[in-house]
């Protein structure tokens, strides 16, 4: 019966068979770089490839002192070291003592020949970004239906908020056929009418992501209408979908942070938000009532029915004020008309008195003067026919018809001459 090892044991020859190896322990090999990762404690772990095939490399921190150059995806370079057997995990590996940098590989030459050229095209200009919706309430995602990058877009859109909807197309997201299936899923939801689509998957190598590199998904995001979230691979991965997409997330579930606005924090901002109108509101109305208070108390001072109030006071107040000065003037003008009663009086009687006197004097000289006493006296008063007194010859000829009046009578006579007087 043949011998049976253990797991371990055949392990352990195999590894003493690479140790043994002369040509492994001294071994320089070339090719392209990656699925390049830089550990926390300081090891590179990498992937060397060519064409037809690939190994797992390592270099280790103690040996990270004559490496001169970032190690990055699509490099290509010579790797210089040992191949052994990691135990643990029953496979070989080549373990880099010494890298040198031969060039760049073809699949970062040619992403760099396509972004270049899509860049000349203006396809990754800023004026072509469509700004994503604050408060999405529909949003598609294409990706492998199954793998992390789904379940944390998921995980956190039920986390920030549960009403959003969200609509999957299920799309291969590596190897040949993936970049159709990739623009068919962006055509698909865009004519859906959705508020946003992230289109994603999570990390890995190069050639993992290449599909997100090819033309045809650059183009069928640049004319997508529905705005898109580019959310490939981890943040140090960038792919040609991140310079077309409308905006980059570093990972898928940085995406679905971007897409679905935190329902708690909008609610929190609603309920702020609402308190700051309330207390605005309150000081309007309190703004308003005082003006309203005020202008009621104006209306009070100017009120017709105030004003009939006032007046009225105000001719009582006259009134008192005119009665006041009416008895006083009325005192005062009794004491003066008594005054000039007396005086009055005074001047009556003397004016009387010498009223009387002039009047003797006059009636002496009327007396005096008189024609009745002058007729008594044996005088004549001598008129014409029209009435007029006669006081000279020139008023008179002969035939005139002329009155005489005496002291008891008139006498009618005929002038039959006139003599002039002598001298």
């Amino acid at each position: 019966m043949a011998s049976v090892y253990t797991v371990t044991q055949v392990t352990a020859y195999i590894r003493n068979m690479f140790t043994q190896d002369f040509a492994l322990n001294r071994i320089s090999i070339k090719g392209e770089v990656s699925n390049c990762k830089y550990h926390t404690s300081g090891h590179i772990y990498f992937t060397l490839k060519d064409g037809g095939s690939q190994i797992a490399a390592v270099m280790f921190a103690g040996q990270r002192k004559g490496l001169t150059f970032e190690l990055e995806e699509g490099q290509e370079v010579t790797v210089t070291g040992n191949v052994d057997v990691y135990e643990r995990d029953g496979r070989y590996q080549l373990y880099a003592k010494e890298i040198t940098r031969e060039g760049r590989g073809d699949l970062f030459a040619r992403f760099e020949k396509l972004r270049n050229e899509l860049e000349d095209m203006g396809m990754f200009d800023g004026c072509y970004k469509q700004p994503i919706p604050k408060y999405a309430l529909k949003v598609g995602i294409v990706t492998a239906s199954t793998g992390a990058a789904i379940r944390d877009i998921m995980n956190i859109s039920a986390r920030r908020n549960p009403y959003v909807q969200l609509i999957l197309y299920p799309a291969l997201v590596q190897g040949e056929r993936a970049k159709f299936s990739i623009v068919k899923g962006i055509e698909t939801l865009d004519r859906m009418g959705l508020d946003v689509i992230i289109v994603g998957r999570g990390g890995g190598s190069i050639e993992d992501l290449w599909a997100f590199n090819e033309e045809m998904v650059a183009r069928a995001i640049f004319n997508s209408t529905t705005p898109i979230i580019s959310a490939v691979g981890h943040e140090t991965d960038v792919t040609i979908a991140d310079y077309v997409a409308d905006l980059r997330a570093p990972t898928p579930s940085a995406a679905a942070e971007l897409a679905v606005f935190d329902l708690s924090q909008f609610e929190e901002q609603v309920k702020l938000y609402s308190q700051v109108l309330n207390r605005s509101m309150e000081r309007k109305v309190e703004k308003l009532a005082f003006r309203l208070e005020q202008g009621k108390m104006r209306l009070t001072l100017h009120s017709p029915e105030r004003q009939l109030v006032d007046r009225r006071q105000r001719l009582a107040d006259i009134e008192s004020q005119m009665e006041r000065i009416m008895k006083e003037r009325l005192g005062s003008d009794k004491r003066r008309l008594t005054d000039i009663e007396k005086r009055l009086s005074f001047l009556i009687e003397g004016s009387l008195k010498a009223g009387k006197h002039r009047l003797a004097l006059g009636a002496g000289r009327l007396e005096a003067l008189s024609p009745l006493k002058k007729l008594s006296a044996g005088y004549g008063f001598v008129t014409d026919t029209r009435g007029n007194a006669v006081r000279t010859i020139a008023q008179t000829k002969p035939g005139d018809i002329i009155g005489i009046s005496v002291r008891d009578g008139r006498i009618e006579a005929q002038v039959e001459h006139v003599f002039e007087s002598e001298g």
